[in-house]
């Protein structure tokens, strides 16, 4: 009983505070939800892992779309983000000749961080008054990683902005 007890209250407090840190064993500081391996205050990283996009076959309509949803579309083999009901292209158009499909369907709502629910629909869902997302940090992406991924992003320490790569060709967002 007093097992059970314990490890209702830890599970409760572990989604109260829910942080989660990929590929290391502590966070930077308390106000990310989620941070990576190799994230660094200065440019010096040799991480060479981002965040791969879903690829998508259609655009979602503006009404079943969210602020802050970003895609790598295959219909225009670009990568894209949801804004104030716009879609806005992040890249040139590049290639989806490296995409494995994938095999399966998809089954359930995804997955939330930071909250026990959240009415946005996406497959990772960040909810936070008070964190956000820390993208994986990456020096020089267009020379550091070797055999880049459609809808690949991350943080080029080097440019101090948001890298996403095409399938062909890497783009910076500042």
């Amino acid at each position: 009983m007093k097992k059970t007890l314990i490890l209702a209250i830890t599970a409760f407090f572990s989604i109260a505070n829910a942080q989660v840190a990929i590929g290391k064993t502590e966070l930077s500081g308390i106000g990310s939800l989620m941070e990576f391996a190799g994230n660094t205050a200065t440019n010096d990283t040799s991480n060479t892992k981002g965040i791969i996009l879903p690829a998508v076959n259609t655009v979602l309509s503006p009404a079943n779309s969210q602020n802050g949803t970003f895609i790598f579309d295959k219909q225009s083999s670009k990568t894209k983000f949801y804004e104030n009901g716009t879609w806005k292209d992040m890249s040139d158009e590049g290639s989806v000749a490296a995409l494995v499909p994938a095999s399966g369907n998809e089954v359930g709502n995804g997955v939330i961080i930071g909250s026990a629910s959240s009415a946005a629909k996406g497959v990772l869902i960040f909810e936070s008054s008070n964190k956000a997302l820390v993208i994986p940090h990456i020096k020089n992406p267009h020379e550091s990683v070797l055999s880049p991924y459609p809808g690949m992003m991350c943080y080029d320490t080097v440019s101090n902005s948001i890298a996403v790569f095409d399938g062909l060709n890497w783009s910076y967002w500042k």
